[in-house]
Parts: structure tokens; sequence; C-alpha cells
């Protein structure tokens, strides 16, 4: 019966709402007469009067302010207080209506016995209407525990009156004076006591209301979850909790930077914005993963104007149309320039450099999937090597002051063709600026006193959370899919820093350079992705299925290392990282090539990668990056 009422029209409803309030004043006026003249009462005369007087200025107060357009499954504390004020200016006027009018046969005193009535009668309604309807939420299929029995998590449990698929069943919190007590009728439980609490009350969700605490708090209530059948799910910031606005799409799963536990150090607004405010700043690869945070970053700085630089048509206008609307928020606009080029084509990125000469130049575009690029060497060389020299070539034309080139940890002894090609990107920039002549002479006299006019600097980091191919979205997918989940082997581990921190530190790194410096970012301690996995599933709510539990939810499956991967990575060639003025950003001085001889074999590096030469390609990068050992044969033609 009740879901068949719900499923008649606005209006409908409405209108029972209002056939309901007229009864129940007409039935408050018969209560008045009836306690006032202490019998039964029938009206007779003018008293019919009254009977019509109280519905006629109930209805248009109670529309006034809005009482029927509020839904009763949305009844809150907010609503009651409506109410009341429409019932008190309501019996205000009736009492003094009746007052004016002294019928024959009206008491005086039932201008204040009905109001009281109708009040106690139209409140009892509304709060019999959302029992009603939260006695239908008893058979949802998520019971639900709040964690966090403070504000946020209070304003959580006021809106979970729309979310038919929840029933709240109480709170936890660390707070030994809230223990014990309830809000809105839900009790608060103990930290110390959720094992017991999820068995009894059966929970099948734990929502983590915790929006203000740090990380590392956050983390360990995560592991303390972590052996309970439940999932966790988070909410979003303080600031959509302030709007109200409080569905049922704003219950998140778990970031992967929840589970890391490490606080980011808050930017020097000083290292920030040195090299971008007011100026003119390019970027390549602007629609990658990496390219696209930079400009984020970039545009809130101020710069005179940005350029993005990308070869894909559609991830060019994805960032372009983003940041639009990011340009013109700050006290200075800034112009965006979006380019569609390839750092593969000199003369192209000469032409832009030449007309918009950039001050800064931040080179994020490169071929980073391993597999991909080692089943594509050539074109892997191509884009990453000799498009890093392009870049660095117009820089120097254009009188670039900061050009950065963004690196990775897969360059430090690689066993993959993507890992060597950036290393040697690395090593032309640490060539370049470190030779004693200009590497190109049109650029500058002969002297030897000549040094590079452009401070070339590159920032190596490991894998960042939400990165194109990254393993997080695909563990989520596999396990919204029922698995398996794939992980390349039992003891393969990785460094992850999430993407904004990873952009806010490239920023400053750049900021900081002297000429040819190698910066590596702290990412903290490596995380095994066998690990990843089974937390993922855990605090899904879900078990795994192995030989030992074989009635479990989810497979883990082992794949096998794929070509030129490995099992872990490093940030460092030699040893002993300087610091810097950043806690989170080291400083290395590794070894090189010297120009004349890195040129030579670029030029044999090329010629190789443009005819398709497998088994020369191999060799030269060999011959090039000390350290560098594939562990696959050369990819023939």
């Amino acid at each position: 019966m009740l879901n068949r009422i719900l499923g008649w029209s606005r209006a409908a409803k409405r209108m029972v709402v209002v056939a309901m309030d007229i009864c129940l004043g007409v039935i408050a006026m018969w209560l008045a007469f009836t306690l006032r003249l202490e019998t039964p009462h029938w009206p007779s005369g003018m008293q019919w009067l009254a009977y019509a007087l109280a519905p006629a200025l109930a209805f248009p107060i109670f529309a006034k302010l809005g009482l029927y357009r509020a839904i009763f499954r949305y009844t809150g504390i907010t609503a009651l207080i409506t109410t009341g004020k429409a019932v008190a200016i309501y019996g205000a006027l009736l009492l003094g209506c009746l007052l004016a009018a002294q019928w024959e046969g009206v008491p005086r005193s039932v201008g204040i016995l009905q109001p009281l009535l109708f009040m106690l009668l139209v409140g009892a309604s509304r709060a019999l209407g959302w029992l009603a309807l939260a006695g239908r939420s008893s058979h949802a299929p998520y019971r639900l525990l709040i964690y966090g029995a403070g504000s946020a998590g209070a304003q959580t449990a006021a809106g979970l009156g729309s979310m038919r698929q929840y029933l709240l069943k109480g709170f936890v919190d660390d707070d030994a004076s809230k223990i014990g007590r309830s809000i809105n009728g839900v009790r608060v439980h103990a930290s110390n006591a959720l094992p017991e609490v999820v068995r009894r009350l059966g929970i099948t969700d734990v929502l983590l209301a915790l929006p203000s605490t740090t990380r590392e708090r956050r983390r360990q209530i995560i592991e303390s979850l972590r052996e309970l059948p439940v999932r966790i799910r988070t909410l979003p910031g303080l600031s959509d909790l302030a709007s109200g606005r409080v569905t049922v799409t704003d219950f998140q799963d778990l970031e992967i930077e929840d589970l890391l536990g490490r606080e980011p150090v808050a930017p020097d607004p000083g290292l920030l914005g040195r090299n971008l405010a007011a100026t003119v700043v390019l970027v390549t690869g602007a629609g990658g993963s990496i390219g696209s945070e930079l400009c984020r970053q970039i545009v809130r700085e101020g710069p005179r104007q940005l350029l993005l630089v990308d070869h894909s048509e559609y991830a060019l206008y994805s960032i372009h149309h983003e940041l639009a609307a990011l340009a013109h928020q700050g006290e200075h606009a800034c112009a965006l320039v979006p380019l569609l080029a390839s750092v593969t084509h000199k003369a192209r990125m000469a032409d832009i450099c030449q007309l918009y000469r950039p001050t800064s130049i931040y080179h994020a575009a490169a071929y980073k999937h391993v597999p991909m690029v080692e089943a594509n060497a050539g074109e892997g060389i191509l884009n990453n090597v000799f498009g890093t020299l392009n870049m660095v070539q117009v820089a120097l034309e254009c009188d670039a002051n900061h050009f950065v080139l963004i690196s990775t940890d897969k360059a430090v002894r690689p066993t993959n063709i993507m890992g060597a090609t950036k290393r040697v990107a690395e090593m032309v920039l640490q060539a370049i600026a470190a030779s004693p002549r200009a590497p190109f002479p049109q650029l500058a006299d002969s002297s030897p006193a000549w040094t590079c006019p452009t401070r070339l600097s590159m920032v190596r980091f490991g894998n960042v959370l939400g990165s194109s191919g990254s393993v997080i979205p695909l563990f989520r997918k596999q396990i919204a899919a029922g698995g398996p989940l794939t992980v390349t082997h039992p003891d393969v581990t990785r460094y992850f820093m999430t993407i904004a921190e990873a952009a806010q530190l490239v920023l400053q790194a750049g900021a900081m350079a002297e000429g040819g410096d190698v910066f590596l970012l702290d990412m903290g301690e490596p995380l095994q992705i066998l690990e990843l996995a089974e937390r993922m599933v855990a605090l899904s709510g879900l078990t795994v299925r192995d030989d030992l539990h074989p009635e479990g939810d989810i497979e883990i499956v082992f794949t096998g290392l794929r070509p030129g991967e490995k099992l872990f990575e490093e940030l460092l060639i030699g040893d002993n990282p300087f610091p810097t003025d950043h806690p989170r950003i080291l400083r290395a001085r590794e070894e090189y090539r010297p120009w004349e001889e890195l040129q030579t074999l670029l030029q044999a590096l090329q010629k190789a990668a443009q005819a398709g030469d497998p088994i020369a390609m191999t060799a030269l990068l060999r011959q090039l990056v000390p350290g560098y050992h594939p562990e696959t044969q050369p990819v023939l033609p």
C-alpha cells in the first residue's frame, strides 16, 4: 500500500496532504469546543463559521511557508520548526479573528485551544509519515555504521533519510565522552568495540565521516577495519558537506592515498610561483596525467600565457576546456593557447617557441607504458630521446630561462627501453648544461667560458596515482566485475605519489635549478602490489579466494612480469643524494657522457630508430646507458 502511494504523482500526494490538514483542522476545532464545553460537541449557528475559518486561514499560511513543498521522507528538525512557525502565525490570526468577530456560541478560549491541538495533530501526522517511510528502510540492503560522531557524521546521518539503500545502525567514535550517547536516537559505540558491533548489528558498510582528520590517522583507522567483513566508504570534503548535498553518490570508495597514510607537505609559495607568475609557460604533453596536473597548478600561479602542447586532439581539447574556467579566477587572467603539435617535429616546435617566446618549458610529453614502448622501440626512442633533444634545442634558440624534464624512476638501471630512453633524455640535458662550448654553434661564440643560457633540470619520480594505465583503477574495475585481480608477480613493489603532490614538487624543484640538476622526489616507502590488491579487496567488504580460503569472493591471479618490467624500482643511480630547501626534494649529481661523445652515439641511435633496426637500437642503448640490461630479446619487425 505504501509503495503504491509513493508511486503517485507529486500533485496527487500534495492534494492528499492538504486534505489531511483540512481534516485535522476541523478535528482540532471539534476537540477544542468539546474540551471547553466539557461535553461532546455538535456545531450549530455561528459555530459553523469557526469551523470554516480554521482551514481557510491554515491553508494559505502553510502553503506560503513551503510546508506543501516539503517531502515527508526528508522531514527533520528544520521541517518541524517551520511547521511550528506556521501554526503559531495561524493561531495568532485565528485568535484575533475570534476576538474581533465575537460570534455567539464561540468561546474566545477556542482560539487558544484549537491551535495547540492543531499543532499536535499536524506534528504527529508528519512524524508518523516519516516513521512509515523510515520503516521501509529496515529492509535496506546495506547496514551502515558512521565512523565519526562529530558534525560531519551528524550531517551525514541527517541526509540518510533519502537513501533507501542504507540503514543507519550506529556511530563509532574515539572520543570517550561521546561513547554511549546517541545522535537523533542512534547510539555511539566505542571504536575498540567495532568487531563485536559489526557482528551483532550485521553491518555491511562503514562510512568514514572524518573530513578533517590527518591522513595518518585515517590510515590507522582503515588498517583496524581491514579484517572486518565490511566495505569502507568515505565522504567528500567539508565544503560539500556544508552545502547540504549529501547523497548516495557522494559516498566514495577509498582513495589509495588513504592507504598510503602520508601527509603531503604544504608547498612553498615562493618556490611554486617563482618561474610562473606573469610569464609565458609552455607544457608539452599537456593532455596527459602529469602534464594536465602541471597545467592546473601553473594556472593558479597567474602566468600571463600558458601554451598547451599535445599531439592528441581530444586530450588537448579536454584540458583546454577544463582550464578555461580556472584561467580567469585569479587576480590576473591567463591566456590559454592550445597547440596541436608533436615534439618529434622540431620545425613546428621551433615556430611555436619563436612566436610565443616561453620563459619556462615543462617537458612532460613521453611514451611511458613499458610494454607498449618495448613493442615499439623505434617510436619510443624518437619520441622520448629525440623529442627531448628537439625541445632542448628550441628552448636554447628562444632563450627560455628554464627547461624542466619530467623523468621516471624507470630510468635508474633500466631493464626496459622506456626507462633507457628516459635516462638518455636525462643525459642529453646533463651534457648540454655542462658543455664547455655551445653544442649548437649557431647559438653562441666559441668562447670556452660559454655556459648554457637555459637552466636545464630534470625531476625523477615513480608512479602517480590515477594516471593512465595505473593499477588502482584497473583493480577497481576488476573488483566491480567480480574478479579476478591480475598481479604480475607476488613480489613486485612500486613507489606511489598523488598527481597533485608530484606536480607541485616538480614546479618547486624547477625553481631551485642551477643547471644540469637531477632532482629526486621523496616517494616514501614502496608498496607491494599484492598487498595493495589484498587491501582493496578487503576494504570493499569482500574476501580473497585462494587455496586456504576457497569460499572467498575475489581471486588474485599472477600473470608474470611483462616485457621489460622490473620487480622493484629505484630513484637513485649513485649514492648520497644532497638535500635541498624542500624536505621532499633531493638533488643528485650523476655520471653522464660529455656532449661530444654523446652526440656521436645519438646520431647513430637516431639512424637505427628511423630504420627500425631492433638489434642496433638495443646495442646503442646498452652503450649509452650503463646499467641497462634488457630482460627480453629485441622485438624483430
